[in-house]
C-alpha cells in the first residue's frame, strides 16, 4: 500500500491517482490529509502539495487537481527522458513536472472541453491536440510517466510491491454493411445496378448477380476467415454491428433481416459483439436505446459494448447517453485521420465527466490505429503500412498496455481497393500475438 499526503483530497486526485498507481502499477493507495499521520507512518509514501516536508519522496503540484471547472490552461510542452512533459515544476521535485495533472489533463479529454474546431462530421480534430502539435500522438506517455514514478518508488521503498503490467492485445472489427450484395432488398439492389451500369462496371454486374443467384459466396462473407485466424494466434475479438435505420450515413443491412441476425448469433459464439450506433444515433432521440434494445432481442443478452459509427464522440454527451444505455465498455477513443493514442494512454480507463466533476463506471478502451486511416486519411501506400503499425505495437508491449486495433469486415475481403490488406492484418496478427 502507498500513502499519499495532499493538503485536499478532490475527486480529480483520487481518480488520476488510483489509474496511475491502481490501474497500471498495481498498488494500491490510500490518501491522508495529515502531517501527523504522514509522518508517523513507516511505509511507502509521497507527498503531493506545493510544498515538501518530512524528506519524504516529494512531487510538487501545480493546480489543476484542486481545481473545478473547465479553463484554459498555459501549457507549454517540452522534452524529457526521451518523451514530452508539461506544467513544469521545481528543481526539488521528484520529478521536473507535475505527472499527475499532465495525466489527467490527457486522460479527461480536458482539451476537448474548450472551444475548438471540429471538422465535417463535427468531431474534435487531431490536429487540433496538444499530442498532435508536438510530436508525442504515437506515445502512450501517461503509461510511459507512470513507469518512471514506479522506478523513483522501488527505488526509496524496495520493499513496495509493484507488479508489471502485462501486455495485451484485442482485434475489433467495425460491421458497418455485412454483407456486399446480399440481403439488400429490391429497391436497393437495382440501385446497385444502375450505379454499375452508369459506370460501366459489367465485372460488378456480374459478380451481383451471380451471389444473388447463390452461384458463388458475397465478397464481404468472410467471417469464417476470420474465426479461422482467431483460432490459429489465440487473441480476442470484439465485433461492432452497425443496427440504425438506413440513412445517408448509415447503410447498413435491414436489422430485421434473419440471415443477417444469424451472422450476429453466429459470431456471438465465438467472440464478443458489441453495438456500433449509427452516425443517427447522435440526433435522433431515443435511437441509441432502439439499437441496443435490437441486438439485445437478436442475442438474448445484455449489450455491454460500443464503438461509434464514423468515431463519433462528443464529449461529454456521447458517454452520457452510452452510461443511459447501460453500456459499460466504450471503444471509440481514438481518430479518425491520425494513428496513436488519443488520451495519450494504451490502458483502459474509467470516463471521467469533467462538467460534472466525478468518475464514471464507463470504461474506455483506446485503440490505436484503424486500418481506413492509413488508406483513406494518410494515404500510406500499402507496403509502408507495416513500418507505421510495428512501432505501435513496440509502444504498448513495452509498457504492458492493451494494443487495439480496428479493422472493418470490408477491408478483409482481399478484393478491389482492399487487395493485398489481408496480409497486412496476418502481419499484425503474427507480431502483436507473439510471446
Amino acid at each position: 500500500m502507498l500513502l499519499i499526503y495532499v493538503p485536499k483530497v478532490t475527486s480529480r486526485i483520487r481518480y488520476i491517482f488510483n489509474l496511475l498507481f491502481h490501474d497500471i502499477l498495481n498498488v494500491p493507495v490510500q490518501f491522508t490529509v495529515s502531517k501527523e499521520e504522514f509522518a508517523a507512518f513507516d511505509g511507502a509514501k509521497l507527498v503531493y502539495a506545493k510544498q515538501a516536508f518530512d524528506n519524504a519522496l516529494f512531487f510538487q503540484s501545480r493546480e489543476l487537481l484542486f481545481e473545478t471547472g473547465i479553463k484554459e490552461q498555459n501549457i507549454s510542452v517540452s522534452e524529457w527522458n526521451g518523451t514530452k512533459m508539461f506544467y513544469a515544476t521545481g528543481n526539488n521535485s521528484a520529478l521536473p513536472f507535475d505527472p499527475f495533472a499532465a495525466s489527467f489533463y490527457l486522460v479527461s479529454r480536458y482539451e476537448e472541453y474548450l472551444p475548438h474546431i471540429r471538422d465535417v462530421y463535427d468531431r474534435f480534430e487531431a490536429q487540433n491536440s496538444i499530442a498532435f502539435q508536438n510530436g508525442f500522438l504515437q506515445q502512450p506517455v501517461i503509461n510511459k510517466w507512470a513507469l518512471q514514478i514506479g522506478k523513483l518508488l522501488t527505488t526509496h521503498f524496495p520493499a513496495l510491491q509493484i507488479t508489471a503490467p502485462e501486455y495485451k492485445f484485442i482485434s475489433s472489427i467495425d460491421i458497418d454493411n455485412a454483407y456486399a450484395f446480399r440481403e439488400k432488398g429490391v429497391m436497393r439492389s437495382l440501385g446497385g445496378y444502375a450505379k454499375s451500369l452508369l459506370k460501366f462496371d459489367f465485372e460488378e454486374i456480374t459478380e451481383r448477380t451471380k451471389v444473388l443467384l447463390r452461384l458463388i459466396p458475397d465478397p464481404y462473407d468472410t467471417y469464417d476467415y476470420q474465426l479461422a485466424l482467431q483460432e490459429k494466434y489465440k487473441f480476442d475479438t470484439i465485433y461492432f454491428f452497425l443496427l440504425g435505420d438506413y440513412g445517408v450515413n448509415d447503410k447498413n443491412l435491414p436489422y430485421q433481416s434473419r440471415r443477417f441476425q444469424s451472422l450476429i448469433k453466429k459470431m456471438g459464439d465465438y467472440a464478443f459483439v458489441g453495438i456500433h450506433p449509427s452516425f443517427g444515433s447522435n440526433t435522433k432521440e431515443g435511437q441509441l436505446r432502439k439499437e441496443v434494445d435490437r441486438l439485445s432481442h437478436i442475442l438474448h443478452r445484455d449489450i455491454t459494448k460500443s464503438r461509434q459509427h464514423f468515431l463519433k464522440l462528443s464529449l461529454p454527451e456521447t458517454y452520457r447517453d452510452l452510461i443511459e444505455c447501460d453500456i459499460t465498455d466504450d471503444y471509440t477513443m481514438g481518430y479518425a485521420s491520425q494513428i496513436g493514442f488519443r488520451a495519450s494512454i494504451c490502458t483502459p480507463f474509467n470516463f471521467y465527466d469533467l462538467d460534472n466533476d466525478i468518475e464514471t463506471k464507463l470504461k474506455i478502451h483506446p485503440f490505436a490505429f484503424m486500418e481506413s486511416t492509413f488508406k483513406y486519411y494518410l494515404k500510406i501506400p500499402m507496403q509502408e503500412v507495416m513500418q507505421h503499425v510495428l512501432p505501435l505495437i513496440k509502444e504498448v508491449r513495452s509498457v504492458g498496455g492493451t494494443f487495439i486495433s480496428l479493422w472493418h469486415n470490408d477491408s478483409l475481403t482481399n478484393r478491389k481497393t482492399w487487395k493485398g490488406w489481408t496480409d497486412i492484418y496476418e502481419g499484425m496478427l503474427i507480431e502483436t500475438c507473439k510471446q
